[in-house]
Order: C-alpha cells, then structure tokens, then sequence
C-alpha cells in the first residue's frame, strides 16, 4: 500500500471536527476559535471561508445529500451553510448552552416521494444537542420537534440507521434512531415518530458512544475508566470492561462490525465483538509513546489509524500478524481523523491547527 501526504494546510487553532463531503469533494475543517474553512479535496485550496461561530465551534454535520453543512457553535447556535457558495442559509438558536453534537438522520415519512414512485418517503434531519436539551431540525432550520429535557447534560449523541425486524420495545424496521448519553443513563429515541424506545441506566458519566455497522452494539466510553456495550435488541445483554488507565473518549468499530478500538491508555485495544462478544476475551494491543487520544477505522477497508498525545500516528491493519502499515510524527497530537467515503484520503487535525490529508491508495 502506498501511503503519502497529499496536501497540508493550517486552521487557526486546535482543529476540533473534520467532516468530508457526501461526495468527496470538500473537506469541512472548524477550528476550536470558530472558524470553518472548505478544502478542495484534490488540491488543499480553499474554496470558502464561512464565518462559523465567533465564541468558538464545535461539531460539523454534512447532510446526507451534501447539499448542507451544518455547525454547532459554543454561541448556542446551528447555522446551515450552502457548500456551493459559503452563504449562511439559516440558523436557529437553541439556548445559551453550546450547541457540542450534531447527527443527520435520514427519516421515513417526512417528504412527499413524488407521484408513481414506490418508495418510502424519506427525508433527512438534523439532531441538535445542547446542554440537556435535544431537538430535531430541518434542513431549513426550522424546528420538527423538541425532545424532553434530559436530567443532565448531553455528552454524546449516536444515529443508527434501522436494519432487521422489529421486536418488543424497538422500533420499527422503517425507522431509524438516536441515542442521547448523559451522567446516568443513555435514551434511544425513535427518529421518525420521536417517541421513547429504550433506556439504560449507568452509573457514571459518559463521554462517548457510537453504534456498529451493523447496528447490533452500542458502545459507551465512560468516565470510569471503562467501555460498556448494550445490545437494545436483546434486553439482558450488557457487557462491561473496564481497567483502563484514563477515562475512555476514543470508540471506532470496523466496517464488519466485528472489531472495537478503543482508546484509554497508551495501547490502542481492539476487541473481537463477533458472536457472544468481547467480554472475557484478551484484546489485541497496538502500542503507542503516549495516550491515546484518537482513533478510527475506515469506512469499507480494515485499516485503523491511531494516534497519541505525543504526536505519533499509526496506521494498522488488525488482521495481520504484523499489523503496523505506516507510522508518522507530526508536530502535535491529532485531534481527529476523518476518512473520506472512498477511504483513499485521510485527513487528520491537530491540536496546533495543522491539517493534514494523506492518501492511502
């Protein structure tokens, strides 16, 4: 495999999200002061400076059909771009509390699919977090629903697209859902209907959560130094594993959703989640010069890239015997990766607002 940098560019602060484009075209970068800049994915050139968020950005959300991006800023604020010319097209205030997570979900029965066609009406929306609060926008900004307050503060928010057959207390195979994280529990909303799923109990604060691919688990990095996984399918399923040295924040699953990496420490571990799951079996460390503090898998591929909080990048193939592929120091550590849906680009941020996009093919 080949693997080289492709362009570099500098943010003018910590580079906190990184998003590409639906068609790969762009690549969306907010720095922590809250500026948002477009790249040309070929050349590095910017094609357009958006005024983002003046108290700071947090979190970047492409639309599904990469006609919108969305930005969550620390003013309260989601503002909606045209990626075409860099315009503001609306934006809708949710509070004074900023505005850390943003998920698109595609939803049945929202549009009308025209006349004579066959399919389900579907049209996507934006699930906004702020503070404890949790709403659903339109692409116009315009509000489609408003959720229950939550008892504290949403500290992570995971869509999973629907996949197999209903069962009691799931929704339906039409639906899709999200999964909201607060100190104390996690609540899985129907996304179409917006009506209350499930709920799981947890004793702690939680920091990050994600679903697999396959949309069987949904993973937890908790603040006690642990990684939880429900399965919501089967009621009674909940595996626990704990003993990390530092608080867990980095969750990335395999495309085939039989590997878990994990953060925690300065191994990068990866868990076999096929069958019963990873509970009781030994992980497969990849070591690093420090703390991990970022890792993802790519999309369609098995390559996992990791790095550490002393600027050291990885990339590993798991599988193998040997699975380092390629290895980089940058001048500081990475903030967050970001394949492109293809995986042949890269891009990674840094805490010094450097930016780089490797090629991997």
């Amino acid at each position: 495999m080949n693997f080289a940098k492709h362009w570099a560019a500098a943010l003018d602060d910590y580079a906190i999200d990184l998003a590409w484009s639906p068609d790969g075209t762009l690549l969306a970068a907010a720095s922590q002061s809250g500026g948002v800049t477009l790249f040309d994915a070929a050349t590095g050139a910017v094609k357009h400076t958006l005024a983002g968020h003046a108290d700071g950005a947090n979190c970047l959300g492409w639309s599904p059909d990469g006609t919108t991006l969305a930005t969550g800023g620390q003013d309260g604020c989601v503002r909606f771009w045209n990626p075409a010319t860099g315009a503001q097209s609306a934006e809708t205030k949710l509070g004074n509390a900023w505005v850390e997570h943003l998920v698109w979900q595609v939803v049945a029965g929202v549009a009308d699919p025209g006349p004579g066609s066959t399919s389900p009406a579907t049209a996507p929306l934006l699930f906004a977090a702020a503070g404890r609060k949790l709403v659903a926008l339109k692409p116009d900004g315009t509000v489609a629903h408003t959720f229950p307050d939550a008892p504290k503060t949403i500290s992570a928010l995971a869509g999973k697209p629907a996949a197999g057959a209903a069962g009691p207390g799931t929704p339906s195979p039409a639906a899709s859902v999200i999964a909201a994280a607060c100190f104390g529990h996690v609540a899985i909303w129907d996304a179409t209907n917006f009506t209350a799923v499930k709920e799981f109990p947890y004793g702690n604060a939680i920091y990050a959560l994600t679903w697999s691919p396959d949309g069987r688990w949904l993973v937890a990095g908790c603040h006690d130094n642990a990684v939880h996984l429900w399965v919501p399918a089967e009621a009674d399923m909940e595996l626990h594993m704990s003993g990390y040295e530092t608080r867990l924040k980095e969750l990335s699953f395999s495309n085939d959703s039989k590997w878990l990496a994990t953060g925690g420490g300065r191994d990068a571990c990866v868990w076999d989640c096929s069958g019963a799951g990873p509970e009781g079996r030994e992980p497969l460390l990849l070591p690093h010069d420090a703390r991990v503090c970022a890792l993802a898998f790519q999309h369609s591929h098995g390559l996992l890239a990791s790095g550490s909080t002393k600027g050291e990048f990885t990339l590993w193939m798991p599988t193998r015997k040997n699975p380092m592929v390629a290895e980089v120091t940058m001048p500081s550590a990475a903030t967050k990766f970001a394949w492109r849906g293809d995986d042949a680009l890269l891009a990674v941020g840094t805490e010094k607002g450097q930016l780089f996009v490797f090629k991997t093919a």
